[in-house]
């Protein structure tokens, strides 16, 4: 069995299960408070351009996401999104679950545009009955987008202007950014993301780790983020289980370079699909390949290739998504094609 269904069907890098064994029997203080946290921060800092940034290392994307938006909206306030960003759509309520209300905006091929979220926030400050409504308090998107697109350099620009128009923070996911940043021809490097967002997260369980994502506040956390986060039951009495892994990643590069591996890899997966006629959902750059697949070709690939089922295409058709990873093999790639 081929298994491209995602890209977090592997476990860790070796080097993260190295350290994590070699530091083992050290005993160090609990809840992040460890140097290997306090190693990680300083690096991602350096990493990020941001020397005063808050760091926070969280369990995973979910949880991150949930506790960033409920900690930096007010209790009459919404998140606005992407319909198809992820917290809209993949995460079972768990955005509305702390109180919060998801406001599904219109998209291009998965981002949200900037005049979108201006058209959606003056039609709301104009309307008499606002009162009796979810005031817009965040704009949330995912670089990549859910369909593996995305964002220009100028278009974080723009998204940022009209949240500092509107005073909403902008909040990116950013569970794949290594691939986003990895990415051939994109022109958004970390310290961009940095510069232009409020808070993002660096994703580690989609990149190398065993799990964990790195939350970092560029101008400072909420106050008493800490205590959210343990009210939400994801902060971890081991934090050194999370500080090691990204102390590694952000050491020597190692983040960078294993991000570009998905990268490549996914570019021969999307040649060798386009030489044997396969058409696409979507054109991603990233490590996430759309294809849509007949019913017929769907059935003949069960129990040989695992892939996520995206949507149905119509009745006969199905579109599904392959996913390229860090650990991915240049051979599995190969075994694949000649699959299909």
């Amino acid at each position: 069995m081929l298994y491209f269904e995602n890209d977090y069907c592997e476990g860790a890098h070796p080097a993260i299960l190295q350290k994590l064994v070699e530091t083992n029997f050290e005993k160090v203080s609990g809840y992040g408070t460890d140097p290997y946290c306090a190693s990680a921060r300083e690096k991602i800092r350096a990493a990020c351009g941001a020397p005063n940034a808050d760091v926070w290392f969280i369990s995973g994307g979910t949880q991150s996401n949930a506790i960033v938006i409920a900690s930096m909206l007010r209790r009459w306030e919404g998140v606005l999104a992407a319909s198809t960003g992820h917290v809209a759509a993949h995460e079972a309520g768990a955005i509305e679950f702390t109180g919060h209300k998801v406001i599904g905006l219109p998209h291009t091929n998965g981002k949200l545009d900037a005049g979108t979220v201006e058209d959606w926030c003056s039609t709301f400050y104009a309307d008499g009955n606002m009162d009796h409504l979810v005031f817009p308090g965040m704009v949330y998107i995912s670089h990549p987008s859910e369909y593996g697109t995305l964002y220009t350099k100028a278009e974080l620009e723009a998204l940022s202007a009209v949240c500092h128009k509107y005073h909403m923070p902008l909040f990116m996911d950013g569970a794949r950014l290594g691939y986003g940043l990895a990415a051939e021809g994109t022109d958004v490097t970390l310290a961009d993301v940095a510069r232009l967002t409020d808070v993002f997260y660096i994703g580690g369980t989609k990149v190398g780790a065993l799990c964990g994502e790195a939350v970092v506040f560029p101008h400072g956390a909420p106050a008493h983020f800490m205590t959210m986060v343990k009210q939400q039951g994801a902060l971890l009495a081991k934090g050194r289980l999370l500080g090691i892994q990204f102390d590694v990643l952000f050491t020597d590069d190692l983040y960078q370079t294993i991000s570009k591996n998905a990268i490549e890899t996914a570019a021969v997966l999307k040649k060798g699909l386009a030489e044997k006629g396969y058409s696409f959902f979507m054109d991603s750059p990233t490590n996430q390949v759309f294809i849509v697949l007949s019913n017929e070709q769907l059935a003949a690939l069960e129990g040989k290739a695992k892939f996520g089922f995206w949507e149905k295409y119509d009745d006969t058709h199905t579109v599904v998504r392959i996913a390229t990873s860090w650990a991915t093999r240049m051979e599995e790639v190969e075994q694949l094609l000649e699959l299909m």
